[in-house]
């Protein structure tokens, strides 16, 4: 009687687990990286006031097979002093990330939210090793608030549909196939 019951708890469990939700960082890369440094050498022997930043950051998600994902994130970054380019570097890192079992309803949250909260700090540790071998001090961009910028992102495609507008570029937090 005692191998039954464990026979079944053991069936039970292996159904369980066909149908229980989860997700998976396959592997992470640098799809694009560009750093310039127009005014090298001298750019990095000035000195002066502090330099203006301008960070710009976006996330992007395409379905690469049934249940594997590409979440791709933006980075800009832009130093000026004194309306002189002091560096711009871009950089697209990304996660590959394997999803069974989510419901529809939580599948975009979990791409642009969870996912690209994942993969930051190794696209931030890269950004700064950038910045600091091109000559300048590391650039320490501050976590983000990816369900902040995806909540942002949706109120403002419900105002664009509500209204019937075409315009602006707002990024969309959809999943591209």
């Amino acid at each position: 009687m005692a191998d039954e019951n464990a026979a079944g708890g053991t069936s039970n469990a292996n159904a369980q687990q066909g149908t229980t939700p989860s997700f998976n960082l396959i592997g992470q890369y640098i799809r694009d990286m560009s750093f310039e440094n127009p005014g090298a050498p001298g750019s990095i022997m000035l000195g002066g006031p502090n330099p203006s930043f301008n960070v710009g950051i976006n996330v992007g998600v395409k379905k690469q097979a049934d249940d594997i994902y590409a979440v791709e994130i933006t980075l800009n970054a832009k130093a000026e002093r004194e309306k002189n380019v002091l560096f711009n570097v871009e950089l697209i890192y990304g996660g590959v990330f394997r999803m069974k079992n989510i419901p529809e309803n939580q599948l975009a949250p979990l791409l642009l939210v969870e996912c690209p909260r994942l993969i930051f700090p190794f696209a931030r540790q890269v950004l700064a090793s950038v910045t600091q071998q091109g000559g300048f001090p590391p650039l320490m961009m501050e976590p983000v608030d990816f369900n902040a910028i995806y909540m942002q992102n949706l109120k403002q495609l419900q105002a664009q549909q509500a209204g019937g507008a075409t315009g602006g570029a707002a990024p969309t937090p959809t999943v591209t196939n």
